[in-house]
Formats: structure tokens, C-alpha cells, sequence
């Protein structure tokens, strides 16, 4: 069960990266962009640390408060999270 969490968690954190990609590739070349609220939203998942791997990779929304705060704040609370589960079910 770990093992399956811990691979979706990796697949959803890599979409999650690819998509910040896409956006940055389609704002160089003016083409049509995700939406913010899609951005912020792909962060929400437990996948706040592909999104600001993302940002930081790709030099993508680093200047946007939404997203330079939301994004970090986004990932304390998913580590928090983790951290108290592990400690409910394994402590």
C-alpha cells in the first residue's frame, strides 16, 4: 500500500512540474496559457513540491505573490500533514 502511495505521489508531483513547463514553453512562444487558478490548483494534491520545483526550474511565476506564497505555504501544510499521519499510523 505504501509503495502505491508513494507512486502516485510521484506521478501526480511530476504532472504537477510538466505542467508549470508547458505554461513557461507556451508564454515564451505568446501561445495560448493554462489559467492561474489551474496552476495554483495543480498544487493542491500533495503535489506543492512538483509545482514549486516547477516554478523554481522553469523560472515560472516566481514574481507572482499568489504564487511565490501560495505554492510554499501550499507544501508546509502537505509536509504537516505526512508528518502527522506517520505519527498517527506508524508511531
Amino acid at each position: 500500500m505504501l509503495k502505491i502511495v508513494l507512486i502516485l505521489g510521484f506521478v501526480l508531483n511530476l504532472i504537477a512540474f510538466i505542467t508549470y513547463g508547458i505554461d513557461k514553453r507556451k508564454a515564451i512562444n505568446h501561445a495560448w496559457r493554462i489559467p492561474e487558478a489551474t496552476l495554483i490548483w495543480f498544487a493542491v494534491p500533495f503535489t506543492a513540491l512538483g509545482a514549486l520545483l516547477g516554478m523554481l526550474v522553469f523560472h515560472h511565476k516566481t514574481q507572482k505573490p499568489k504564487f511565490y506564497i501560495t505554492v510554499p505555504l501550499l507544501l508546509l501544510v502537505q509536509i504537516g500533514l505526512i508528518v502527522f499521519l506517520l505519527l498517527k499510523f506508524f508511531i
